[in-house]
């Protein structure tokens, strides 16, 4: 356990590129008729009728696939115990089948966990890119870290 990054560990302005999630037109149906059964996220017919011109992904299923290149690619290997919430939080472009997206992440700021001296906080900015490296979505995390010692 010792190779695991703890609070005292992270840099403000440290950067990371990771993850690789291809989008599907299954998936963003699946999730839609699950989650956000509007017509421009279950048909193709009726999205191109929209303002999109054609099938997006649910903003919630972007996000959904953000967390899972989050967990495949950030936490392990992280002294985390999750994250107390989300700022800033925007849908910028839509996110279409055949997309392929990463995540790019930026240590913003570290604070104290206030009443929780085994803790602290850090403030990660992230952009989640398209294959084009256009953000289609942005959003800044904040996420707890364990401290080596209290």
């Amino acid at each position: 356990m010792s190779d695991l990054i703890y609070f005292e560990d992270v840099q403000v302005g440290q950067t990371h590129h990771f993850g690789h999630y291809e989008v599907t037109t299954e998936e963003i149906i699946a999730f839609a008729r699950e989650f956000d059964p509007q017509p421009f996220h279950l048909d193709a017919e009726a999205a191109k009728q929209s303002m999109f011109g054609g099938l997006i992904a649910s903003g919630w299923h972007t996000g959904a696939m953000f967390i899972r290149m989050i967990n495949d690619h950030a936490i392990p290997g992280a002294a985390t115990t999750g994250a107390i919430g989300f700022d800033d939080l925007r849908w910028l472009k839509p996110v279409r089948p055949g997309d392929v997206l990463s995540v790019e992440s930026r240590v913003k700021e570290k604070v104290d966990a206030p009443n929780r001296h085994n803790l602290g906080i850090v403030k990660i900015e992230s952009r989640v890119l398209n294959q084009q490296d256009d953000a289609v979505m942005t959003l800044t995390s904040l996420v707890l870290y364990r401290r080596r010692s209290p």
